[in-house]
């Protein structure tokens, strides 16, 4: 699978499957690409490109010390772009702090750059508790995270990752394996970006960002059991905020969607997005006569 160069050298890691209309996967904190991969096939099968990420610091990208910041993960996006040779308007996705991501680079790189937005149990428009976002994750406890992190990072992510998919003393809504994954997942990067990306989705607000959605079709899904990125703070005031977005609340459902609601979640995706084959027959029968090989 190749690689990008960023704007300071840094290497990005990404998948690129599939052919026809480009969209792009952003995963969430602390994870990888990887957490997309049965959405993307069947996405792939429907006749569309995958472009998977590996964010800077997270996977098998380069873990350099500084960069975890929107404006720079905005940039690494459009790098990857570059490198995969996509010009053409794309569809974003962004899981979770993927969604600043997909927040930052509509406002940053343009709406022409843009065909749809989705934001899955995205940290938009503030996570941090504040006046305007009462319902929003107390300072307190974000600093505890950081503490935890620091203290026992590994034992901190097994926790994490429980709460993360609505895993309870009785219940689980995935195995165990799942969460293992996961856990695998979040300790291949490294500890500074892990903090680093931890503080820029905690903080950074991005209602600035909101205006620059207007006229791009936006989907937004949120569990209405999260406990992670709460869905008051988040997704219901995006919907707010945006107003023309289709909104989906999945009922009792936790933060991980993409594995506790797997199908219902791709078969959302696969009626926002479409099928890319039409557009790829309409390329095909655009074709002169005598450059088609038979």
């Amino acid at each position: 699978m190749p690689y990008a160069k960023a704007k300071d050298g840094t290497m990005l890691y990404y998948k690129d499957w599939g052919r026809g209309h480009p969209i792009v996967l952003m995963h969430g904190w602390p994870l990888t690409g990887d957490t997309w991969d049965d959405a993307a096939v069947r996405l792939g099968e429907e006749g569309h490109r995958l472009i998977i990420p590996d964010r800077r610091g997270f996977g098998r990208s380069d873990q350099p010390w500084d960069g975890y910041d929107y404006d720079t993960f905005s940039d690494d996006v459009a790098a990857i772009l570059e490198d995969a040779g996509i010009s053409e308007p794309v569809g974003i996705v962004g899981f979770s702090m993927g969604g600043g991501e997909v927040a930052r680079f509509v406002s940053r790189q343009g709406k022409g750059r843009v065909s749809h937005a989705a934001l899955i149990s995205s940290v938009v428009p503030h996570v941090v508790q504040s006046d305007f976002n009462p319902d929003g994750v107390p300072q307190e406890q974000l600093d505890a995270i950081t503490a935890e992190l620091k203290k026992d990072r590994a034992g901190f992510m097994t926790t994490f990752l429980k709460q993360f998919y609505g895993v309870g003393f009785m219940t689980s809504s995935v195995s165990d394996e799942v969460v293992e994954n996961s856990h695998r997942q979040a300790m291949m990067a490294g500890a500074r970006p892990t903090l680093a990306a931890a503080q820029a989705w905690a903080t950074t607000d991005f209602r600035p960002d909101l205006p620059a959605f207007e006229g791009i079709p936006t989907l937004i899904i949120h569990g209405t059991a999260d406990k992670n990125v709460p869905i008051d703070a988040t997704g219901r005031v995006a919907a707010k905020l945006i107003p023309h977005a289709d909104f989906l609340e999945y009922d009792g459902s936790p933060h991980g969607v993409f594995e506790t609601d797997k199908e219902r979640l791709i078969n959302d995706l696969l009626e926002f997005f479409g099928t890319g084959r039409a557009a790829e027959a309409d390329q095909r029968s655009a074709i002169p006569l005598n450059e088609t090989t038979l």
